[in-house]
Order: structure tokens, then sequence, then C-alpha cells
């Protein structure tokens, strides 16, 4: 599997990327879904949002990444100093994330916790697996706010999702473990159920962050709401 996916390349992506808050020391920018936070080995996967950035904004430098499929919310450094003050945020878990998502089928709980520790599964990279012996920890919340079908009967589950932790694929793989995929989600059983196979996307959005400016010290909370 490691062959195939170092030979993926990226399909075009026409979208722009927004800016949804600016000023001399860092950016808030809405990811379009289908676009590589960062450029890939491969010279075909040159674009990126790092990379169109850079054209427009020399030196600056990505805070966190996005999934590929996954559109939304991330924050943009215009320098180191910035960067690291941020990173610090994130690493002491001070950066409030909420992403919106439809799940595989109607969860019945309104709310919950999803406590799995996640490691590396190394037997099928570049997959992700809960590993209580190796992993480590990954706690998410969820909130369900509507149980709707699809035209074609398909039931959705429409949920906010917190992460406490930022692990790699947590919340592709906590909904999984749930039983209730994210639809469009490849990797962790979103295309599998009748009706899903043709899902437009990984119906994952970036919606809510919430952090202090490091300069200013005010907080900031931006949103964009979900395209789905």
């Amino acid at each position: 599997m490691t062959a195939d996916f170092d030979a993926f390349i990226a399909p075009p992506c026409h979208e722009k990327i927004t800016v949804i808050w600016q000023d001399e020391h860092l950016l808030v920018i809405g990811k379009p879904a289908g676009l590589l936070s960062l450029s890939g080995k491969n010279p075909q996967n040159s674009d990126s949002v790092h990379y169109r950035m850079l054209q427009r904004y020399p030196g600056c430098s990505l805070v966190h990444r996005l999934d590929f499929g996954t559109s939304g919310l991330m924050i943009i450094a215009r320098s180191k100093a910035i960067n690291a003050a941020l990173s610090a945020q994130f690493s002491m878990r001070q950066v409030e994330k909420i992403y919106t998502a439809l799940l595989c089928g109607h969860l019945p709980c309104d709310e919950g916790v999803i406590d799995a520790p996640i490691a590396k599964d190394p037997a099928h990279f570049p997959l992700m697996s809960v590993c209580p012996v190796k992993g480590k920890p990954a706690r998410s919340r969820y909130q369900v706010t509507a149980r709707v079908y699809q035209p074609d009967g398909l039931p959705l589950t429409r949920v906010m999702l917190m992460p406490e932790t930022g692990r790699t694929h947590q919340l592709r793989l906590h909904c999984q473990l749930l039983g209730y995929p994210i639809l469009g989600c490849d990797f962790y059983g979103g295309r599998r159920l009748p009706g899903t196979e043709e899902a437009a996307r990984l119906m994952l959005h970036a919606s809510a962050i919430r952090f202090v400016h490091p300069v200013s010290q005010q907080p900031l909370h931006l949103q964009l709401p979900a395209p789905f």
C-alpha cells in the first residue's frame, strides 16, 4: 500500500483559498476540499495551501494541517516567531477546534465522548489504528445537530466534532469506531454502505477555531459554515 500511496497524484483543485481574517502577524484561511496542505515529494503534487500562500505572503508557514479531503479553517503564521507561539498553544491544547461532519447512519446518542488511543498501522500505511498498547492518547467529543435522509433514503447524522487531542486521522477513525463512519471517507468505511459510493467528497469541515492572538493576547473565535 505504501507504493500506491506514494504514487498518488492529487487531481487539480480549482477552488480558491479564502482569507477569513488577517493582520501583519497571521492569517486564518478557508481551505477547500481536495487541496493538499503541504506540497508532496512528487513534483505533480506541488499545488498546496503552503505553495499558494507563499506566492501571496512570502515567508509564511503552516501552524497545523488539514487532511487532503477536509475543508475549513487553518491558521497561517507570517513569521517563525508567530508560528512557534501558536504551535505552543496547540501543544498545550489551548486551541479549541470544532468540525462539522456527516456520518453514515443515524447515531442513537445525542452526544458523547470517544476515548481511544491511536497508533500508526505499519501493515496498512497510511492508515492509523486504535491500539491500547502502542497508541497515543486520543479523545474526541461529539454532539448531534440533525438526523436526515438523502433523497435515495440513506440515513445521515450531522454532528459537531470536538477533538481534544490532535492525532492523525483522529476524527475519521473515532467515527468509524462508533460504527458511524464519515460519509465519503475512503480510508475508514465512509464509502462502503449502499448509497455512499458516489459521495462528492469527505464530509468533514473545520468550521470553528478559537485561540489567543500571540501578540495582542486577545481571544480570536473564527467560524466558517460547512459547504454541505
